[in-house]
């Protein structure tokens, strides 16, 4: 087993239409997490804690560079809620050393910051939205 930088890793989200959308030239840094709920199950009767795992969870949060260019990241966001109760999840592909993480992912925010220097960049959160079990393949 090789160890390896995170040098080389694409990310795919769909748009607001359903066809996968290449944007990772626009994100600067993401990071995404894949939690289990624990419950502690410790009886009386033990000296040390028991517990189970739970429910998994995936959640991803990207943040880039603004490109309003066709199919790029403000594209893919910038209609990632319409009207309420109509948001759709989104299928959202990392893949990096021929590893590939993807599930549908509701994302709950698309915001802004515009620096002091004059930079802009988004940051755009989501969590896992069809109760598939996430895992790397």
């Amino acid at each position: 087993m090789a160890k390896e930088s995170g040098l080389g890793m694409t990310v795919s989200v769909d748009d607001s239409a359903g066809s996968a959308q290449a944007i990772g030239n626009d994100i600067t840094s993401c990071s995404w997490t894949m939690p289990s709920g624990v419950q502690d199950v410790t009886g009386i009767n033990s000296s040390a804690m028991e517990r189970l795992l739970l429910l998994a969870d995936l959640t991803f949060t990207f943040t880039g560079v603004f490109n309003d260019a066709a199919s790029m990241s403000h594209a893919v966001f910038k209609n990632y809620r319409t009207l309420p109760g109509t948001e759709l999840g989104r299928t959202t592909t990392l893949v990096h050393s021929g590893q590939t993480l993807a599930d549908t992912i509701l994302y709950t925010d698309f915001s802004f910051n515009r620096g002091q220097d004059g930079s802009l960049v988004w940051t755009a959160p989501g969590a896992m939205s069809d109760g598939t079990v996430p895992a790397w393949s």
